[in-house]
């Protein structure tokens, strides 16, 4: 009898055959999250773009500039919550095709934007259609990746979601030898390496669909007891993404997450222009630590998430929020002290923590909700994100300009935002604690 051949981008033409490793979807989906993690080294193209006319008067601003960064962000959220349910029922492969095509394609219509001069065209690019390829991208494999390791749901999403925090450590680097290749004297070269990167990343973008699968209905891991293994919280029911975000469960972690983003996001978009503000190095060394922060966001959503399937997502959670209301803190003092060592031990402790909020969301939520629709509930919980990356950016870049246009030295102009981001950081640290089981009631019928 011949086999019923489905569709190449459908989900049941990705099911896994006999045989296949689990360990194969992993690089899989850190291929797409490493790509679409550019968005986190986009500080590098920020000066860029505000000479591409000379610096005239009618060159943009760096609050103008930072909205693309904003915007690409807002889209992630709002996209990924629109298009969850679809993503469930697509599956990875047509979803992370679909990704690579809007992220790469708002990447050349960027690039024309800059060329022409007309910064809509750029919010239009890289900050909603980018945007969008962003939100599809992020939530693509994350359903999947829980389904392969039920027995560590917490370090599987980590694996991939630190492909997107360490994005930067390719998408920076390489920015800066692009824009240096392209540069000419009436020329940043911005848009020729926009256009360059939009090729490299469709290529490694496409890499990743082409290898992921999902596991059979039914799948477990040899030797995997699920009633030993669940971990503490897991909920033994699932429960529909349309009751899911009904609950107060689903918007006490929304507020989790966007406590913990917004306190992160700001400082992760502007940490070379911060550096050189409140220490005085040069642009070459603050390039350098805007890098160093991208390894421990990285290693962050790996570690953290990893050590959540052994204390639980609460009490990590816990940690996140008072420890880093502490280090926040602490930020002023080491400006005060001119202690640069102690000022990026500091900053890279409370980014590592940033990037395991992001990683260890997806398996909080999964511990609740079960594995139904867990994807589709983790769009719409990261609509979250799209809040925070208005509020974090905003409270760093329109408090410190509006301090130095004061007359308050450099310096100092970011220390009242430090202060902000302890509370909000503590607003989510009472959320974390309200939370409590899904009731019964919620659950779907077996």
């Amino acid at each position: 009898m011949i086999a019923k051949q489905h569709p190449f981008f459908s989900r049941e033409a990705t099911v896994a055959g006999p045989g296949f490793s689990r360990w194969f979807v992993p690089p899989a989906a850190i291929a797409v999250h490493i790509c679409i993690g550019e968005v986190y080294g986009f500080s590098v193209f920020n000066e860029p773009l505000t000479r591409e006319l000379g610096k005239t008067a009618a060159d943009w601003t760096i609050p103008q500039v930072g909205w693309i960064y904003s915007i690409a962000l807002v889209m992630l959220g709002l996209s990924a919550a629109f298009f969850g349910k679809w993503v469930e029922r697509s599956g990875p492969r047509k979803t992370m095709c679909a990704s690579a095509t809007c992220f790469c394609g708002g990447l050349l219509i960027a690039s024309m934007g800059v060329r022409l001069h007309e910064l809509w065209l750029v919010y239009l690019g890289y900050g909603v259609v980018g945007g969008i390829g962003l939100g599809l991208g992020y939530i693509a494999p994350v359903s999947t990746l829980m389904k392969w390791f039920p027995d560590c749901p917490g370090m599987a999403t980590g694996m991939a979601i630190m492909g997107f925090g360490g994005g930067a450590l390719i998408g920076a680097p390489l920015g800066v030898e692009l824009m240096g290749r392209f540069k000419t004297e009436t020329n940043t070269g911005v848009a020729s390496a926009f256009m360059a990167m939009a090729g490299f990343y469709a290529i490694w973008m496409c890499a990743g669909a082409l290898m992921v699968r999902v596991p059979p209905v039914g799948w477990r891991p040899a030797r995997w007891d699920a009633d030993e293994k669940g971990h503490r919280a897991v909920a033994p029911h699932n429960v529909s993404v349309d009751v899911a975000w009904k609950t107060p469960q689903f918007w006490l972690l929304w507020t989790v997450l966007c406590m913990n983003v917004s306190a992160g996001i700001g400082v992760l978009g502007q940490a070379s222009l911060m550096c050189q503000d409140m220490f005085g190095v040069t642009p070459a060394v603050a390039g350098g630590f805007a890098g160093l922060l991208s390894i421990f966001n990285m290693a962050g959503r790996f570690l953290w998430s990893s050590v959540s399937d052994l204390t639980g997502r609460k009490t990590v959670y816990a940690i996140y929020f008072l420890l880093g209301s502490a280090l926040y803190a602490l930020i002023p003092i080491t400006q005060q002290m001119g202690n640069k060592a102690m000022f990026v031990a500091v900053t890279a402790f409370i980014i590592s923590m940033y990037g395991g909020g992001f990683a260890t969301i997806p398996a909080y939520l999964r511990d609740l909700f079960g594995t139904h629709q867990v994807g589709a509930i983790h769009g719409r919980v990261i609509t979250a994100w799209s809040l925070a990356a208005i509020v974090g950016p905003m409270m760093v870049n329109y408090i410190s300009t509006a301090k130095k246009a004061a007359g308050v030295p450099k310096a100092e102009a970011y220390n009242a935002t430090m202060y902000l981001m302890c509370g909000l950081l503590l607003a989510g640290f009472v959320a974390n604690l309200l939370v409590r089981p899904v009731e019964a009631k919620h659950h779907l019928a077996e």
